[in-house]
């Protein structure tokens, strides 16, 4: 992508922009976390479970995996919302670094193969590419259930096609919104993904499970949550829905 793409990209917000550039320092190639160097991930559990004063490690765990793939589905949505290119974020070449937030938090190395934009693209370069390995990798930290996984993944696309329709509404480009909600709609037709909610109206999404943040101190319920008002917690860590 052109510097002057990336830029506009990133103006949409901050989970939608994307760095380049060699990594240094603490940023990790997503490869190798996929393949089993899970140690800056379960840092980053052990960070968000000591802001949120989560309960169970498990609560910490969603929180972790739904904020970072809500960035896999932005930076790659944004582009192809924008201008109908897929970046290649391949995972030896997109770093990320757990102790960082957006949008320090992911660098992507330099070269690669821009392709056009397509929900088949999205399904290969995301879907499988990132979401799949990442979810095993939180399962080898933490025992989180795949169907609440796939539930953030469904919350964290539908979140990302929600601020690219407001962005696009804001910004006078009514043909962006467009072809987001057209290709949320037809990664939502995927079988990973057509269980974990569904799209009202709109950009407007009610998944079918929880990411459990209402367990947390002071936390409530997520805009797109399944329930209507925060369930009774259990007396035990065993009895939790998602």
């Amino acid at each position: 992508m052109h510097p002057e793409q990336l830029a506009e990209v990133s103006s949409i917000g901050g989970f939608f922009a994307l760095r380049t550039g060699r990594a240094a320092g603490p940023h990790l190639p997503l490869a190798a976390l996929y393949a089993g160097e899970t140690a800056p991930l379960s840092a980053r559990v052990d960070t968000v479970a000591a802001r949120l004063g989560a309960p169970e490690r498990r609560v910490a765990a969603s929180i972790a995996h739904l904020g970072l793939a809500a960035r896999l589905w932005s930076i790659a949505l944004g582009p192809a919302a924008l201008h109908g290119v897929l970046p290649d974020l391949a995972p030896d070449r997109l770093c990320w670094d757990g102790g960082r937030t957006s949008p320090d938090d992911l660098l992507l190395a330099p070269g690669g193969q821009d392709r056009e934009a397509s929900p088949e693209g999205l399904v290969e370069r995301v879907l499988e590419g990132h979401l799949a390995p990442l979810a095993e990798a939180f399962r080898r930290d933490t025992p989180v259930s795949y169907g609440l996984l796939r539930g953030n993944a469904g919350s964290a696309l539908a979140g990302a096609v929600r601020e690219l329709h407001g962005w696009a509404r804001k910004s006078g480009r009514p043909e962006v919104g467009e072809r987001a909600l057209e290709l949320g709609a037809a990664l939502f037709a995927h079988p990973q993904l057509a269980d974990t909610g569904a799209l009202l109206d709109g950009p407007a999404f009610r998944r079918r499970s929880c990411c459990l943040y209402y367990r947390c101190p002071g936390g409530g319920l997520c805009g797109d949550c399944v329930f209507e008002r925060p369930p009774r917690r259990p007396s035990s860590p065993g009895g939790a829905t998602g």
